[in-house]
């Protein structure tokens, strides 16, 4: 039986890096693999960005409400209304690769279970486990109960501690200087609105003034 696998770690710990080199193995002999993200995520619109300066476009992108599976199957049988050739012979898909999954619904989670079982597709879907608040993200939520297999990816904090939380980062519009903020929207894109920065527990404890959440 084909497994839901999820890949978590916190910011630069190399999961689109990780995405980007399964997705070579797998074309390297000979298979077919089709790569998905949220249309949420628009740092690199449709590509995958790894920071390592790797890119690829997606097959698809999931607009919110969307139904994965129907995406999926729409796209591994060669079927792209999108497309100069609205169909095309394809061969089938050895995986599924969704990058940035904690911006999934968790009923879109929920499909990604069903690609796997029921259409005997593998998928690993990598991203991060909470956001900068240290609270789970909904779709990684739903990934952490229902995935066969669950790794964690691991970072550096700058202490050179084992990173395990996300901090997010804005400009003083009057100083110009980034700082450390832990109040707003749960979904704010890395380099487009704010940055990031991941820290151990006792960084993010020391810069957050003892707060979680």
């Amino acid at each position: 039986m084909a497994k839901l696998y999820f890949r978590y770690g916190a910011m630069n710990s190399g999961k689109s890096t990780g995405l980007l080199q399964a997705a070579f193995n797998y074309e390297e002999r000979g298979q077919r693999v089709l790569l998905a993200k949220p249309e949420v995520d628009v740092k690199g619109e449709d590509e995958v960005v790894s920071r390592l300066g790797v890119t690829r476009t997606v097959d698809f992108l999931v607009p919110a409400g969307a139904d994965v599976r129907g995406l999926f199957r729409r796209h591994a049988s060669g079927d792209d209304p999108d497309a100069l050739v609205d169909h095309v012979d394809a061969p089938p898909v050895a995986c599924l690769l969704v990058d940035e999954a904690q911006f999934l619904e968790p009923a879109q989670v929920d499909d990604l279970l069903r690609i796997a079982v029921l259409d005997g597709v593998p998928v690993i879907a990598y991203g991060l486990r909470t956001d900068f608040r240290t609270r789970c993200f909904p779709g990684s939520a739903r990934l952490l109960e229902l995935a066969h297999s669950l790794e964690e990816l691991k970072t550096i904090c700058r202490c050179g501690r084992k990173a395990v939380f996300n901090t997010r980062k804005v400009v003083d519009a009057a100083s110009g200087a980034e700082h450390f903020v832990f109040e707003g929207d749960q979904v704010a894109i890395d380099g487009v609105e704010v940055t990031y920065e991941s820290l151990c527990g006792s960084c993010y404890l020391a810069e957050s003034g003892g707060r979680l959440g």
